[in-house]
């Protein structure tokens, strides 16, 4: 098996594998939820007539179709890096502004200058 030598985007990265039982754990709760209200549905509104088998149906079969939705998880194909400078415009080029001198030394005194006439120490 090659390996490659580039480095991955950020921008071709599959989902957190935490992300994703998330995601997954969510779709199996509001399916379960639903399947829930369809069965109290089902057992609350009188008088019973063909949305009481609506319901019983939505109460039988919902629980196969969130297991299912739970246990399938995403596309795990690799994708194709991203290029990041392709996707955005190009900046307007300016010329760089020009080099600002600067001196070569910098002094610092610890003491003010002497004045002139002064006898030095």
């Amino acid at each position: 098996m090659k390996k490659s030598t580039r480095a991955q985007s950020a921008t071709s990265l599959p989902p957190a594998p935490r992300d994703e039982a998330g995601s997954r754990m969510t779709a199996y709760l509001i399916t379960m939820t639903v399947r829930a209200t369809c069965f109290v549905l089902m057992v609350v509104i009188t008088p019973y007539g063909w949305h009481t088998a609506l319901l019983a149906i939505g109460a039988i079969v919902l629980p196969y179709f969130a297991v299912v939705l739970a246990n399938v998880g995403t596309d795990t194909r690799p994708t194709r890096a991203v290029n990041p400078e392709r996707a955005l415009p190009a900046a307007p080029t300016t010329p760089p502004p020009p080099p600002v001198e600067r001196p070569q030394v910098i002094r610092l005194d610890e003491q003010p200058p002497p004045e002139p006439g002064a006898p030095e120490k």
